[in-house]
C-alpha cells in the first residue's frame, strides 16, 4: 500500500504544473516614485513586498533625468499628462527593483492597487497604492502590466540580469 500511495503521489507532483501551468517564477520590476522616497515610505513597501512572498533580486536607487523618463515613458508621449509624469518622476530619486517569484506581474499589479490613489483607498484600502499614494498622478509605485513589459522595463534599467552582465550603463544616470 506504501509504494501505490508514494507512486500517486509522485505521479500528482508531475502532473500538477501540467494541469494547473507552470510554475516558474518570473521576474517584475517595481518603482518607488519620488513621492514614495521622500515620504519616508521604502521600507514599508519593502515590508510588504518580502510579506507578499517576492524575493527582491536587485535594487538600486537612483535620479531619473528628464532623457531617461522621457524614453521610459514614451508610451504615454501623446497623453495630456505627459509633461507632468516627466516632471513629478524626475523631482527626486526612485527605488528601483527586481521583484521575482511565481506570477510576479500580476500579484504585484494586485498588491499595488489600482493606479488612482483616491480610489484605492475606496476598494482596495489595504493596497500599496491605497497606503502611500496621493492620487491619480502621484501614486506612489510602478507596476510593468505584463511579462513583455517587465522583460523591456528591467533590461532598461539593469540589464539582462537573466545571463548575469550586470547593470545597464546609461551616460545619463
Amino acid at each position: 500500500m506504501r509504494r501505490v500511495s508514494l507512486h500517486w503521489g509522485l505521479v500528482l507532483l508531475l502532473l500538477c504544473p501540467l494541469l494547473h501551468g507552470s510554475r516558474k517564477e518570473e521576474k517584475t520590476l517595481a518603482i518607488i516614485k519620488p513621492d514614495g522616497v521622500s515620504s519616508h515610505y521604502t521600507n514599508k513597501i519593502k515590508a510588504v513586498i518580502l510579506e507578499s512572498g517576492f524575493a527582491i533580486v536587485r535594487e538600486k536607487i537612483l535620479q531619473l533625468d528628464e532623457g531617461n523618463a522621457t524614453y521610459f515613458y514614451s508610451e504615454h508621449s501623446g497623453k495630456s499628462f505627459f509633461p507632468r509624469l516627466i516632471t513629478y518622476m524626475t523631482s527626486g530619486p526612485v527605488c528601483l527593483m527586481v521583484l521575482e517569484k511565481v506570477n510576479a506581474v500580476s500579484d504585484w499589479r494586485t498588491l499595488i492597487g489600482p493606479t488612482d490613489a483616491r480610489k484605492a483607498k475606496v476598494s482596495h484600502p489595504t493596497s500599496i497604492r491605497a497606503m502611500c499614494g496621493v492620487d491619480l498622478e502621484r501614486n506612489c509605485v510602478h507596476g510593468s502590466d505584463s511579462r513583455e513589459s517587465a522583460a523591456r522595463e528591467i533590461a532598461f534599467f539593469f540589464g539582462d540580469i537573466n545571463t548575469g552582465k550586470g547593470d545597464r550603463k546609461h551616460d545619463e544616470l
